[in-house]
């Protein structure tokens, strides 16, 4: 054997012991890909129900809305006929009770008028 096929006998065995230093982190990295794998598959099975969940509670919530929307909107209507209501019996009402109570209080001036011999005249 000359020099040469020595040299090379251990390069080739450094190359050797170098792949297999090599070899034991690409192993590892191997099982963390793996591991990763399984974890986004598990946080995938999980988030499905999840998701799930999240559009029945926003579809139910959106039939509440609908349902709240419909009692504002006769809420308001009923504010609207109480407020008519209110004007037409003001309309109805206070004029002629203005009226009765302003010819009771003139009935009432003239029998306390009519009580007194002599009235004195007011001047304006």
């Amino acid at each position: 054997m000359s020099g040469g096929d020595i040299a090379g006998l251990i390069a080739a065995g450094v190359f050797a012991i170098l792949v297999a230093l090599l070899a034991i982190p690409i192993v590892k990295l191997g099982r963390v890909f793996d591991e990763i794998r399984t974890t986004i598959k598990q946080i995938g099975d999980g988030t499905t129900p999840l998701i799930d969940e999240v559009t029945a509670t926003v579809a139910t919530t959106n039939t509440q809305l609908g349902k709240v929307d419909g009692i504002s909107n006769n809420v308001s209507d009923a504010t609207a006929n109480i407020s008519a209501l209110s004007a037409l019996i003001a309309a109805t009402i206070g004029s002629p009770l203005i009226k009765v109570a302003a010819f009771s209080y003139g009935v009432r001036q003239a029998l306390e008028g009519r009580g007194k011999k002599t009235r004195p005249k007011r001047s304006r």
